[in-house]
């Protein structure tokens, strides 16, 4: 009788970067180039019409479609694809640099946090525009209010893992998906720290922050999330 020999599964990546694409094309290079050596970028291209897919393939990121249009729906299949027990998540505009990931994983890996967030620090003139950062500066006094955190920033570079990710049953999938993650995060007792960030000039017009309807809009449907998620603190160790 012949033996029967079978490959061992594929080994998944140390860690999966997740980002929401919407016609991202001409920053793709520059962000892909930055992803960490051996890491997985999972670009998830939620409609984007300049080739932002083709572009992301050629250049060798795993490519997932969310046909759901959304911040929090692009981030949530990518957390849904992702196969590596660290995921973190970035912006697909060339604001944020992907390698200031590294310390954030570490962190996590050596038990020190549950949740790690980029404080972003604006680099040059209109990389963050004043009425973005006053929505942002009202949201994080309502997230302290509401659950003890001190964060300066809700940014979208952060890295946890995977599993207690998806247990956390994010719901929300528009703008306030950032924020839903940090406020249940606290309901479960993880330990959240925020380190400062660079935060550039994006590559081409923002999609939610660029002006002043789109950060109304954010700005809505985060405190929406404030109001909607119940307020079940917990002890570090999980218990009630």
């Amino acid at each position: 009788m012949t033996a029967v020999t079978t490959s061992p599964p594929p080994t998944p990546p140390p860690v999966d970067v997740v980002l929401p694409c919407l016609d991202e094309a001409e920053a793709l290079p520059w962000v892909l180039a930055r992803i960490p050596a051996g890491w997985r970028a999972i670009v998830v291209d939620n409609g984007s019409t300049d080739g932002s897919a083709e572009v992301a393939r050629a250049l060798g990121a795993t490519v997932v479609r969310e046909e759901r249009r959304g911040f929090g729906a692009a981030c949530h299949a990518g957390l849904l694809a992702a196969s590596a027990d660290l995921v973190c998540f970035c912006d697909c505009d060339a604001s944020l640099d992907p390698s200031l990931l590294v310390p954030f994983v570490e962190e996590v890996r050596a038990g020190e946090a549950d949740l790690v967030l980029g404080r972003r620090r604006p680099q040059g003139r209109g990389s963050w525009p004043a009425h973005a950062r006053a929505g942002n500066l009202a949201l994080s006094l309502l997230l302290r209010r509401r659950t003890g955190l001190t964060l300066r920033d809700l940014g979208p570079l952060r890295a946890a893992r995977r599993a207690p990710l998806l247990a956390l049953g994010l719901t929300d999938r528009r703008s306030g998906y950032p924020l839903e993650m940090v406020v249940r995060a606290a309901d479960e007792g993880w330990r959240v720290t925020e380190h400062d960030v660079p935060y550039l000039p994006r590559s081409g017009a923002s999609k939610v922050t660029g002006t002043w309807r789109g950060t109304w809009q954010a700005v809505r449907d985060m405190s929406r999330v404030l109001r909607n998620t119940p307020g079940e603190r917990t002890a570090p160790g999980g218990t009630r």
